[in-house]
């Protein structure tokens, strides 16, 4: 199992944040955990996020730059833009729907495709 940073660069007040996310929500926990940040910012759990959090589309965190360092430091795997996206689209080939599952083979096509064409 593995915990995964991606390489995007969203503004936050004066942060810089990306993405921290997991295979296992305990592996996600126990990163944050190791790096310092705290659990309340989980977005897109059921039940461990709140407020507008709990709407996120999966299950994450944001974190700053330096956490993000951390992160890495402490085993994290660095993933491009894409990252996330190739995340939750290999969770929905688990799906039953097998619209959702459609779905996702075809953003995983799709990055795929990106990805060759830019050399990666």
């Amino acid at each position: 199992m593995t915990c995964y940073v991606d390489d995007v660069r969203h503004r936050f007040g004066n942060m810089v944040m990306c993405h921290l996310w997991a295979d296992t929500l305990e592996e996600l926990l126990a990163m944050v955990d190791s790096i310092g940040v705290q659990r309340k910012w989980i977005q897109g759990h059921p039940s461990l996020s709140f407020g507008k959090h709990r709407h996120a589309s999966w299950v994450h965190f944001d974190i700053s730059l330096s956490k993000k360092a951390a992160a890495l430091k402490h085993g994290a795997v660095l993933t491009d833009r894409y990252g996330p996206v190739e995340h939750t689209s290999r969770l929905a080939l688990q799906s039953d729907n097998p619209h959702r599952r459609a779905r996702a083979e075809h953003q995983l096509a799709a990055i795929a495709e990106i990805r060759s064409r830019n050399g990666g």
